[in-house]
């Protein structure tokens, strides 16, 4: 199944290339060259995005970095609201809420029963799993494509895992985002960089990630074909590390994926990553799609 996902998500960036290509370059930034993450909205506007991430795995690695193949098919799918709206007169605030909902299907089942939403046989669960209000500033006046965005994650899931089925973590995390971007000259490609820490807290005994940081470093390097097209590649690393026991978890994706801008307020994304490495982590694949408008 996960064969056929590929080749839909292949399909769409073969499509939206020849789309991007047949386009005659604009005079005017669109918004996927202007607003990037790392850029803030003005007052009265507002930046919805909705993205959906599939994760799913057939093998592992050890604490060694050893991979553990043909294990049972697990995936984990999680849906991402994030609102946000500018406040103040120079575009250096913005104030915003993120919800995530999340479904997730083990024990050997189709990667796409996540959509089935159904809990069948004690291998899957599902529902509204945190809500995050959340502000994104730009620190230094000078540099506009510098910005940080800080949210507190509040837990809304009963109980972890139920009937051996995970489904979020119980605890409260302090995530911060710093986001750079440059633009080289001719605007055809464009460098975005992030860098995440996240702190996880709450009842030791609720979750295993309580009391635990994550650091993780992002690169992002964009073509622009034409103005209202992209396509990017990406590396992205993770590391978490519990301050209580000092039980370590990291891992390494690679991947890549579209932009298109559909209309002045909207656009479409396409993204694909593939765990490469790790150490006691799943070594799995993402499947993303997200639509962005700013009103």
């Amino acid at each position: 199944m996960i064969s056929i996902k590929k080749s839909i998500v292949f399909a769409g960036l073969l499509f939206a290339t020849a789309i991007g290509f047949s386009q005659e370059e604009q005079q005017e930034e669109s918004n996927i060259q202007k607003y990037t993450p790392s850029k803030l909205i003005g007052k009265g506007q507002w930046d919805v995005k909705w993205f959906n991430n599939l994760y799913t795995q057939t093998k592992s690695a050890n604490v060694d970095g050893d991979k553990n193949k043909n294990e049972d098919r697990a995936t984990f799918f999680t849906s991402t609201l994030e609102l946000y709206t500018g406040v103040g007169e120079n575009k250096r605030w913005n104030m915003g809420l993120i919800l995530e909902a999340r479904s997730n299907a083990v024990g050997g089942r189709d990667a796409l029963d996540v959509f089935k939403f159904d809990g069948e046989n004690n291998t899957a669960r599902s529902g509204l799993t945190s809500i995050a209000p959340s502000v994104k500033f730009v620190p230094l006046a000078s540099v506009s494509n510098f910005s940080i965005q800080s949210s507190l994650f509040i837990p809304l899931v009963d109980n972890e895992s139920e009937n051996g089925v995970f489904l979020d973590q119980k605890g409260f995390t302090w995530q911060n985002r710093l986001f750079y971007d440059y633009t080289f000259p001719g605007n055809k490609w464009q460098l975005f960089t992030e860098f995440t820490t996240e702190y996880h807290f709450g009842k030791k005994e609720e979750s295993f990630a309580n009391n635990s940081l994550s650091i993780n470093p992002g690169i992002f390097l964009s073509y622009f074909p034409s103005s209202k097209f992209t396509v990017l590649s990406l590396v992205q690393h993770s590391s978490r590390v519990n301050l209580s026991d000092s039980i370590k978890q990291n891992f390494t994706a690679v991947g890549g994926g579209a932009k298109y801008q559909l209309s002045n307020a909207l656009n479409l994304e396409v993204l694909y990553t593939n765990f490469v490495r790790g150490n006691n982590t799943g070594l799995g694949e993402t499947f993303n799609i997200g639509i962005r408008g700013i009103f």
